[in-house]
């Protein structure tokens, strides 16, 4: 069944993921929400102490490996604190332009402190990936950074990430994926041990972090999300594994 579905057969609402969880699909955007809500104030330490800084690591080289210069439009979705709007903004360059969009407010006022912290010019919006405020073939890169495992319809959002990518242009997107196996059984304890217990200690919310390891284990392998890619109309979609496949950078190509 598609991910664009919205009701089963009888009226009934279809159920969707929400970590292990199922909820209804109308409800799963405002779960996302507020999860997010609760650690936006916390949520870049969490990020430095739950990855050990690699998460900086695979950020740049995925700025790297996107081929963003001098001059190009970007569009970062669900840009959240905009880490990767801050370092595609350095890519662009003052001829650039940038816009970073997410439909959490909290996350996207913590990202706009961060922007006019180090002067960066980026553009803010808060909008629905799944139905983008913008023209079609106005960007050269649509990027989401650990973000489209949280959409009720990846199918959908990626499809507009698509439309808005002039032909030729990149499609980005870096996410957490399947790790390889003899690497498992470490991260599934780090997971679910002591991420929430990090969580509960360091944000005061151990839900979340629960929330977000189970999220990760729903979210589609690398083949599998490179399929999903095509069929939003992408040409020779690619990934590349990092840090034994914790996260994975696919990048597909507008024809």
């Amino acid at each position: 069944m598609s991910e664009e579905n919205g009701r089963q057969s009888g009226g009934q609402e279809k159920q969707v993921d929400f970590g292990y969880r199922k909820v209804d699909e109308s409800r799963k955007e405002e779960n996302v929400k507020e999860v997010f809500e609760g650690v936006a104030s916390r949520y870049d330490l969490m990020n430095d102490v739950l990855s050990f800084g690699l998460h900086r690591m695979w950020k740049n080289t995925c700025v790297a490996l996107s081929g963003a210069s001098r001059g190009q439009k970007i569009l970062d979705i669900a840009s959240g604190t905009c880490d990767m709007a801050i370092r595609f903004g350095a890519a662009v360059g003052r001829e650039g332009e940038v816009w970073a969009t997410d439909i959490n407010h909290g996350m996207i006022r913590e990202g706009v402190k961060r922007l006019q912290a180090v002067g960066c010019r980026a553009h803010v919006a808060i909008c629905d990936c799944e139905a983008l405020p913008f023209e079609d073939n106005y960007f050269d890169i649509a990027v989401v950074s650990f973000g489209l495992r949280n959409m009720t319809h990846k199918d959908r959002a990626l499809r507009e990430m698509t439309r808005v990518v002039r032909p030729g242009g990149k499609v980005v997107v870096l996410e957490f994926s399947r790790c390889w196996k003899i690497f498992r059984p470490f991260y599934d304890l780090y997971s679910f041990k002591i991420m929430p217990w990090l969580g509960k200690k360091i944000a005061g919310d151990a839900d979340s972090y629960r929330y977000l390891a189970e999220s990760i284990r729903m979210h589609p392998d690398q083949q599998t999300l490179a399929g999903i890619m095509e069929q939003a109309g992408l040409d020779r979609v690619a990934w590349k594994n990092m840090t034994f496949g914790v996260c994975a950078l696919h990048i597909g190509l507008k024809p």
